[in-house]
Parts: C-alpha cells; sequence; structure tokens
C-alpha cells in the first residue's frame, strides 16, 4: 500500500523494522527542502517575512498534531526530539515536584528503557518506588493484574499503549479510568501506537502521552508532549534559554512563558516539524484505519506462514499490533537478522531497549519483525522462504 512514495522501497529492500523507525515518503524530504531552500530562517524570532512563513508553518504543525491525537488545544503539544526526551521532560519536570518520598509508580517488565530508566533515577533522587504490573501468560496487561497491583501509595502507572517487543495493545482507556478513580495519574507511552492507529486523548484521559515522529515515517529528532489541561500549570521546565522565558533582569528575577513555549528553549527542529506537519497529512489521507487494518491482516498472514517451520518460536502469536517476535531454533537472533540481511530483509535482533523484558519472556535476545502499511504479503514471502531454506545454519556460518 503506497509503496510508490518511497523511494528506499524501490531500492529492491523489503523494509520490517517499523519498530525502530520506518521509511520516509518522498513528502517528507520535499517538505524540508523547501524549508531550507526558499525559507530557511528562525522561527518565533525574526520580523520579516521568510520568519514569519516559518514560525506560521511550525505553529500549523502543532494544530495538525493537536487535531490527530483530537487533543482540546494546541496548547497542550510541545514538541520535543524524541519519546525519550519527552518523558523525560515529564518526569522531571513535572512528577519530579509532584511525588514524595514512598510514593509508587507502576511499570511492567515490557516497557522500553525511556520509560523505566527516568524512573529508577526519580526514585534515587526523591526515593519513590518503583513496581511492576504483573503480566499475563501472553505477556500482556490485564485489568486485574493492573487493580492487583495498585496500592494505597500508587500515585503514576506509566505503561506504553503498545509495547514495543510483545506488542500487546494495553487497555489504556480503561486503566485510566480506573486509576483516576484511585487518583492515580497516567503517563501513556505512545511511540508505538500513535503511528499505526486512530488515538483520541480525550477518549483515552490520559495525563501525558508521548510519541516520535520518526515512527510514523516522519524525521528524526521530533517528539510530541501532550499535557492534559489539568497539568499545564504545573510542568516545569527542564532545559532554560531562549523561546521558553518572556522576561529576566540581572537581579535573577524571571518570568517563563506557559505551555507550549514553556517546554521548547532554543531553537527547535524547524524543518523537521514543518515536515512533520506534511507526512501527518499524508497518512490521515490514507487513513489510520486503513493503515491499522492492514497491518492486522499482513500480520495474521505472517503468523500462518512462521507457525508452518517448526524451528521458529513465536513469542507474541496472540497480540494485536504488527509487530511479531520470533527466535530461530539453534540460531542467535543477530545471526538471524545478518543471514536475512543477505537476502535484503531488514529486521531487528537483541534486547529492542526492553532490557528487563528477559524476566518475562526467559530469554535476552529475539528477532523482530514489524510491519507497516507499506509492506506486503509478497514481502512476507519472501521473508518465509528466507527462513524455510533447508541450508539457513550452513549459510549463517
Amino acid at each position: 500500500m503506497n509503496s510508490e512514495d518511497f523511494d528506499m522501497i524501490q531500492s529492491g529492500i523489503i523494509y520490517f523494522d517499523n519498530g525502530a523507525t520506518t521509511l520516509k515518503p518522498r513528502v517528507l524530504g520535499e517538505a524540508i527542502s523547501d524549508y531550507y531552500n526558499h525559507y530557511s530562517s528562525n522561527a518565533h524570532r525574526g520580523d520579516y517575512e521568510i520568519s514569519i512563513k516559518a514560525s506560521s508553518e511550525y505553529e500549523n504543525t502543532r494544530d495538525i498534531v493537536a487535531e490527530l491525537i483530537n487533543s482540546k488545544s494546541s496548547k497542550q503539544i510541545s514538541f520535543t526530539s524524541g519519546t525519550t526526551d519527552s518523558i523525560n521532560k515529564i518526569v522531571f519536570g513535572f512528577f519530579r515536584h509532584y511525588l514524595k518520598k514512598g510514593d509508587e509508580v507502576l511499570l511492567t517488565k515490557s516497557e522500553h528503557a525511556s520509560n523505566v530508566l527516568p524512573w529508577f533515577e526519580l526514585a534515587d533522587e526523591i526515593g519513590i518506588k518503583v513496581k511492576y504490573i504483573e503480566l499475563d501468560s501472553n505477556h500482556k496487561v490485564t485489568m486485574e493484574n493492573v487493580k492487583k497491583a495498585i496500592t494505597a501509595n500508587t500515585k503514576v502507572i506509566s505503561l506504553a499503549h503498545v509495547s514495543n517487543v510483545v506488542g500487546d495493545v494495553r487497555p489504556i482507556k480503561e486503566i485510566t479510568e480506573y486509576a483516576h478513580s484511585k487518583g492515580i495519574l497516567v503517563l501513556c507511552d505512545g511511540a508505538q501506537s500513535v503511528p499505526h492507529m486512530k488515538i483520541d486523548v480525550q477518549d483515552l484521559g490520559v495525563d501525558f502521552l508521548t510519541f516520535s515522529a520518526h515512527k510514523m515515517c516522519g524525521p528524526t529528532g521530533v517528539g510530541v508532549i501532550y499535557v492534559k489541561e489539568d497539568h499545564l500549570d504545573n510542568i516545569k521546565p527542564i532545559i532554560f534559554g531562549g523561546g521558553m522565558n518572556a522576561e529576566f533582569d540581572n537581579t535573577g528575577t524571571r518570568i517563563y512563558k506557559s505551555m507550549p513555549d514553556l517546554l521548547e528553549a532554543g531553537t527547535p527542529n524547524i524543518a523537521g516539524v514543518i515536515g512533520f506537519g506534511y507526512v501527518i497529512k499524508y497518512l490521515n489521507k490514507i487513513g489510520l484505519d486503513k493503515i491499522h487494518n492492514h497491518e492486522l491482516d499482513l500480520r495474521e498472514y505472517l503468523i500462518s506462514k512462521l507457525k508452518e517451520n517448526p524451528n521458529i518460536e513465536i513469542y507474541n502469536e496472540n497480540s494485536e499490533s504488527g509487530i511479531v517476535t520470533i527466535n530461530y531454533k539453534d540460531i542467535f537472533p543477530q545471526d538471524l537478522s545478518i543471514y536475512l540481511d543477505k537476502h535484503h530483509i531488514c529486521t531487528r535482533a537483541g534486547s529492542h531497549c526492553a532490557k528487563i523484558l528477559k524476566d518475562e519472556l526467559k530469554i535476552k535476545n529475539t528477532c523482530r519483525i514489524s510491519l507497516y502499511f507499506y509492506n506486503t504479503k509478497e514481502e512476507i514471502d519472501k521473508l518465509v522462504d528466507a527462513l524455510n531454506n533447508p541450508n539457513i545454519k550452513m549459510e549463517i556460518i
């Protein structure tokens, strides 16, 4: 679907590493080149025509993002360098001041490092406790286990909407409703969900949502923070400089701007943000529901083909996303990925930045196949043929 829009696909590669980053459509490069070639200037700094245009295009993307996730206002949207930056700004710009010693934060052992390490750091700094929601036999998050993990000291639940290895879609709306009934706030890592399905933050009710442009055909170095209205006046910056201040003097008196400028100190990735806006319009034209359904159709087909090979173990057969995680009997995952590369097939091998998931899977490294809308069943057939090669182990040696 729409593979003709991607020059890299025309080169002959089969790209199954979309969980790490996606390929970029031609429209992105055109939008970024247009900025650099025709109105390259700083945004929100100049009173001349090309700077005004840069500012307008930049802010237009903010409006497009707000509409994408159904935020009430674009003031709730701040741009960052990516999901990692976004989560850190929330953890250290909000929860550092909200939480106190002994408060508990609930995660899972299948979270990405970006949603684990900041909490570990905050635990060392102020004495909060990090605890984990138990996963079920399919490595999924259930409401039953969420309720079981909550105590009187639980103040935050911080979860990926879709985990990046198991690929399970968490019941974030139900979790948030229950959490709020207990006075618990919810941070949702949307890095693996926003690119693949329609997200409505008002329906989900989450307090914070983060995601990255590069995982949805956009540029690297651009991320998003969504902040629920209730918290707009309580989040604090962790980076200080130009653009986020309204006034300061030599006595140390300073006045900072409100959201969203508050979290955007310094010159941002203007070209990237502008390009991201064009990419979102491109994805909207295709349709996120259509994208999601196409991925699920591909996933069903892939699973059925992989199950025919007795040497392949599938770790997340029953997940509801385009992520399929496997291993091949007696072949180290990195060796398998290198072998597939010889067939021009790109996959990801390793722990996938989810290094404590080994406690659940009982294995450290896996090979991940992650799908997107430009992938096809014909590409899956080529992957399966490579995996069914009777000489696979000899070729790896």
